[in-house]
């Protein structure tokens, strides 16, 4: 019987693209339906898609699990190293790291073979943990910098434009509704409203 192929593809954040890992997957025997995707840190493993692969994995013993390399699994190294033995042991999954040919556990079922892995295993889980402490390292150092400089951080703060200001008393001489003026003045609905009770104070 042909061994059940899945793939696990994860991105930190909502913006960044994940089509590199997808077509790694579909280039290996992957179907579409198979891949599951995570936008979200690696932190920890409360991750909704890679839960649900898990208890796939867990009802479906002796399949595959294919990722992109190490760090797409997670970044911390206790979690990582933890998580791994219950893919391949409670789950009975093999498990195919496709930058670090010796992680897969298909080839090296031998007792060497299994200790040059976790070996492999140990330190790749160790780096992703101290590059995900240096990328926080160096946001809270720019950050720190930024305020250092006077700058703000965050959104910048809307203001009364005399543009906005004129679009707005359309709307309160009932010439325009409050979306057609949202939309003139390009303005969301709570920074509308919060912009509009501050006209009404001053007048």
């Amino acid at each position: 019987m042909e061994q059940k192929k899945y793939g696990y593809v994860r991105v930190s954040t909502k913006e960044q693209n994940e089509e590199r890992q997808i077509k790694a997957m579909l280039n290996n025997g992957i179907p579409k339906e198979r891949i599951f995707i995570d936008k979200q840190s690696g932190k920890d493993f409360n991750r909704a898609e890679y839960q649900t692969l898990k208890r796939i994995l867990k009802d479906s013993p002796n399949s595959l699990l294919v990722i992109h390399s190490i760090d797409r699994l997670g970044r911390n190294y206790k979690e990582i190293t933890k998580e791994w033995q219950e893919l391949t042991t409670e789950c009975r999954a093999d498990i195919k790291v496709l930058d670090m040919p010796l992680l897969d556990t298909t080839q090296y079922k031998d007792l060497l073979g299994t200790f040059i892995s976790d070996l492999i295993l140990q330190v790749l889980s160790f780096v992703a943990e101290q590059e995900r402490n240096n990328i926080k390292k160096r946001q809270a150092e720019g950050i720190a910098v930024a305020k250092a400089q006077g700058k703000e951080l965050g959104r910048p703060k809307a203001e009364i434009t005399e543009e906005f200001i004129q679009e707005w008393k359309k709307w309160k001489r009932g010439e325009q509704t409050a979306n057609q003026t949202m939309i003139n003045t390009s303005t969301k609905r709570t920074t509308f409203y919060k912009l509009s009770k501050q006209l009404e104070e001053i007048e």
